[in-house]
C-alpha cells in the first residue's frame, strides 16, 4: 500500500508543478499566496457543508470533496516550494498520510486547519487527512479524483480555455460529466493513467 501511495504522490507532484509551470514558467520564485488560495477555498467549502443555524440545511458531500480536491493543489503547491526534491518529499508525505480518524465536529476541525494555514503559512497533512477522513475519501479516491481534475485543467487550457475558444460542451455533454465516465472506465492504478486520461479526453473532444 505505502509503495502504491508513494508512487500516486510522486505522479501527484509532478503534475501540480506542470501545472503551475503552465500557469507561470518560473512559478516557484513569484511566491504566490497558496495560503490564501487555500483559505477562500475554505470558506467555500464550509459553506457546502453548512454552518447557518437560521436555516435547514444538509451537507453537500460531492462539493465538499471536490473543494477538498481544489485545495490539495494548492497543498501540493505549497509542499513544492519547501522541498524541491520531489522524490523525498514523496516518501515523507506516505509517511504522513495514514489513516486518520474523522473529526468529531467537522466545522472545527476545518476551521483549525485554516487557521493552521494562515498563521504558520504551511499546510498540515494531519489536519487534511482528518478532513477527508471526515467525508470518508481514501487516498485513493483523492488520487484519481485529483489527477482527473488537473488533467481536464489542462487539457481546458491546451483547447482554448483561456481565449475563449474551448468548448465545454461535447456531444451535449458537459466535459466534467465525460471526465467522470472516462476515470471510472481507465486503470488509474496504470503509472500512465494521466496521459492515457488526456488522450481519451482530447479523443471524444474531437468527435464532438
Amino acid at each position: 500500500m505505502s509503495q502504491k501511495l508513494q508512487q500516486q504522490i510522486r505522479i501527484m507532484l509532478d503534475l501540480q508543478d506542470n501545472m503551475n509551470s503552465k500557469v507561470h514558467q518560473d512559478w516557484r520564485a513569484q511566491n504566490f499566496e497558496w495560503y490564501r488560495a487555500i483559505w477562500i477555498e475554505c470558506g467555500e467549502l464550509l459553506d457546502h457543508y453548512g454552518w447557518k443555524w437560521w436555516k435547514k440545511q444538509s451537507p453537500d458531500i460531492e462539493q465538499v470533496r471536490l473543494e477538498l480536491i481544489d485545495i490539495w493543489h494548492f497543498g501540493l503547491s505549497m509542499l513544492l516550494m519547501s522541498q524541491s526534491d520531489k522524490d523525498a518529499l514523496a516518501a515523507d508525505l506516505t509517511e504522513q498520510m495514514q489513516s486518520s480518524a474523522a473529526p468529531e465536529n467537522f466545522p472545527i476541525a476545518l476551521e483549525s486547519f485554516t487557521a493552521i494555514v494562515l498563521a504558520e503559512k504551511r499546510f498540515p497533512i494531519d489536519g487534511f487527512m482528518s478532513l477527508l477522513a471526515g467525508v470518508e475519501l481514501d487516498t485513493e479516491g483523492l488520487y484519481t479524483s485529483y489527477v482527473g481534475k488537473n488533467v481536464l485543467n489542462f487539457f481546458r487550457q491546451d483547447n482554448g480555455y483561456k481565449d475563449g475558444s474551448y468548448r465545454k460542451l461535447w456531444a451535449g455533454r458537459e466535459d466534467n460529466e465525460h471526465l467522470v465516465e472516462l476515470v471510472q472506465e481507465l486503470d488509474s492504478s496504470s503509472a500512465s493513467f494521466a496521459d492515457e486520461l488526456y488522450q481519451a479526453l482530447q479523443s471524444r473532444y474531437q468527435q464532438g
